[in-house]
């Protein structure tokens, strides 16, 4: 790698290094776009037509465990291992990942987790997404071609970083570790309803709520490291302790992994199946909202 690798890189960087064609094998940019179906987009389609020249789609419902019946889970070390190599991402390659999504970053940060989770910490996230650098004018395309297979080897590094439904039940009792709910206020609290069918509004409890969108501007770029600290201040989120992420499904929980990172907590964990698995198999009094317990 010719570079330190920072967690964030700003457009300015990457158009230069796409000016001096540096995009290749030591440097991989990809789109992880992906959309609840509410939103009405299909984010395949959209990289068909437009994005940043060079870059592959990684698609976070192919690169998932496939027998699970909740969503895009972590798929083995294997499985991504191929999936990423036949992207043309060798373990050297310097990753950049972006989406389009009009929050700026939304599943990206997924895709930054999952790759320092399988030991390639080679990986930043764009800051602002496509959404600025299409605004700042820099160069879009609508071809795509097959970058050469690599070879990479993915390795669980940090078992830690990943929680289970049974690690969080345990963490009720112990509360070793502070969980951080990303989702909207509404849906925490129980008022507003869930994006997926059957699924009922509310919260772990003892979690605390961080919306995904509180950190980053309304630029959609990420707040600075000051204003991130005061964001956990204020959400009585400790940044000394232990720290795991929660959402619908475990994609923007990451969010707040990458924003404790910048802020030098750089242990913090995800509940992989989040919300959607903890309202599946929860008993009912550890399903919290509004209505049985006021916050």
């Amino acid at each position: 790698v010719l570079y330190i690798t920072q967690p964030l890189v700003s457009a300015k960087w990457l158009a230069n290094m796409l000016k001096r064609n540096l995009v290749g094998p030591n440097l991989r940019v990809l789109d992880s776009s992906w959309y609840l179906p509410s939103m009405k987009r299909d984010g395949k389609k959209e990289f068909a037509s437009s994005h940043i020249p060079g870059a592959s789609f990684f698609d976070i419902d192919e690169c998932a465990d496939r027998s699970s019946k909740f969503d895009h889970m972590l798929p083995t070390e294997e499985a991504f291992s191929d999936y990423v190599g036949d992207l043309g991402i060798g373990s050297h390659s310097h990753v950049v990942v972006y989406d389009a999504s009009d929050f700026g970053l939304f599943t990206c940060t997924r895709v930054w987790w999952m790759f320092r989770f399988f030991g390639h910490p080679q990986v930043s996230v764009l800051n602002g997404g496509f959404r600025n650098w299409v605004k700042q004018g820099h160069p879009v395309s609508g071809t795509y071609t097959r970058p050469e297979p690599a070879r990479f080897t993915a390795t669980r590094c940090h078992p830690s970083w990943v929680k289970s439904f049974e690690d969080i039940t345990h963490n009720i009792e112990t509360q070793e570790y502070q969980v951080v709910d990303v989702r909207p206020y509404g849906r925490f609290c129980g008022k507003e309803p869930e994006p997926r069918e059957g699924v009922k509004p509310g919260h772990i409890p003892g979690s605390k709520c961080m919306p995904f969108f509180g950190f980053v501007d309304e630029d959609g770029m990420m707040l600075s490291t000051e204003q991130l600290k005061k964001f956990f201040e204020k959400s009585k989120v400790d940044l000394n302790k232990p720290l795991c992420g929660s959402c619908g499904s475990g994609v923007t929980a990451c969010h707040m992994v990458l924003a404790a990172h910048l802020c030098g907590a750089q242990e913090a964990a995800v509940y992989d199946g989040s919300w959607y698995e903890w309202f599946t198999k929860a008993p009912p009094e550890h399903v919290v909202s509004d209505l049985n317990n006021k916050l």
